[in-house]
C-alpha cells in the first residue's frame, strides 16, 4: 500500500480497517512519506459538507477507473502519471 505513495506522500486513513495493516516502514523512510489517521467529523459535519458542495458547485478533480481496471490505475499512480485522486468505481 505505502509502495504507490509518491515521495513525501501521506496515506490518510479515515477509518479503522477490519484487520491489523501491514506497513512497509523502509519505505516509508526511503520515499519519506507517512501514514496518518484522520477524522472526518460526525454524519451531521458530512452532510454539511456535501450540501455545501452542492450548493456552490464545488467539484472534486478526480480520476476514476472502473473497478476491473484496478491494476491500471495502480500502474499509472505508482508512474506518477496521475494528475488528480484515484477513485475506483463499481458501476459501469
Amino acid at each position: 500500500m505505502v509502495d504507490g505513495l509518491a515521495p513525501s506522500g501521506k496515506l490518510l486513513v479515515p477509518a479503522a480497517p477490519a484487520e491489523p495493516l501491514t506497513i512497509n516502514v523502509f519505505s516509508l523512510i526511503t520515499r519519506r512519506s507517512s501514514v496518518a489517521g484522520w477524522y472526518s467529523g460526525t454524519a451531521r459535519d458530512s452532510q454539511d459538507t456535501l450540501e455545501f458542495s452542492s450548493l456552490s458547485g464545488v467539484h472534486p478533480m478526480i480520476e476514476k477507473y472502473p473497478l476491473d481496471q484496478v491494476a491500471r490505475a495502480y500502474e499509472q499512480m505508482h508512474s506518477g502519471k496521475v494528475r488528480f485522486r484515484v477513485v475506483l468505481t463499481f458501476d459501469n
